[in-house]
C-alpha cells in the first residue's frame, strides 16, 4: 500500500509540474506583446553613455593689488611661535582620553584663561605654578575624566614667554597639549 502511495504522489507531482508550465506559457503569451513594446521602446531611445564632468583645478587668482612695501618693517621678519595655548589640566592619567569639551557647570561658564603679557621668564613660571595646583582642584571637583581646558595667552612679543610655557607643559605631569578639535 506504501509504494502506491509513493507513486501516484510522484504522478501527481509531475502532472503539477506539467499544468503549471502551461498555465505559465498562457501568461507569456498575453504578455508578450506588451513586453515587446517595451523592448522596443527602450532600444529606440539610443541611449549613449557621457564622459565623466572634468574636475576643475583651482588657480589662485592673482591679488587684485599689488603688495605695499613698508620701509617700516625692513629687516623684521614675521612672528615665530605661538601667541597661545591651550592645555589640558587635571588628573595625568587621562589627560589623554578626553576627545569631546567638557560639559561646564554653571560655575564656569567663562573658560579659564592665565594671561602671561608684561611677564618675565621667572614671574610667567611663578604664576604657572601658583595656578597649576587651583586649576587640578577645579578639575577634581567636576566630572569624570576630571580633565578641565585652559587657555595660557603668553602674546606674540619676541616669544621667550612662548618658550618657557612650552618647557613648563613639558615638565609638569597633570597638563598637557589640548587636542587640535579642542582649542578655542
Amino acid at each position: 500500500a506504501t509504494v502506491h502511495v509513493a507513486t501516484t504522489a510522484i504522478v501527481s507531482y509531475e502532472e503539477d509540474k506539467i499544468e503549471h508550465s502551461k498555465q505559465l506559457s498562457r501568461v507569456f503569451e498575453e504578455a508578450q506583446p506588451v513586453l515587446k513594446s517595451i523592448r522596443q521602446e527602450l532600444n529606440s531611445l539610443n541611449i549613449e553613455r557621457t564622459l565623466p564632468k572634468k574636475r576643475s583645478s583651482k588657480k589662485k587668482s592673482e591679488a587684485a593689488v599689488a603688495p605695499i612695501s613698508n620701509s617700516s618693517t625692513i629687516g623684521i621678519e614675521g612672528k615665530a611661535g605661538k601667541s597661545h595655548f591651550t592645555v589640558q589640566v587635571g588628573e595625568s592619567c587621562n589627560l589623554y582620553k578626553t576627545t569631546k569639551r567638557p560639559a561646564m557647570s554653571p560655575k564656569q561658564q567663562q573658560p579659564i584663561i592665565a594671561d602671561l603679557h608684561g611677564l618675565t621668564k621667572e614671574e610667567a613660571l611663578c604664576k604657572l605654578d601658583s595656578s597649576l595646583p587651583q586649576w587640578i582642584d577645579i578639575a577634581m571637583k567636576g566630572s569624570y575624566p576630571f580633565v578641565i581646558p585652559v587657555k595660557i595667552v603668553c602674546g606674540c612679543g619676541s616669544q621667550v614667554l612662548s618658550e618657557v610655557v612650552e618647557n613648563w607643559v613639558r615638565q609638569n605631569a597633570s597638563v598637557a597639549n589640548a587636542p587640535k578639535r579642542l582649542h578655542a
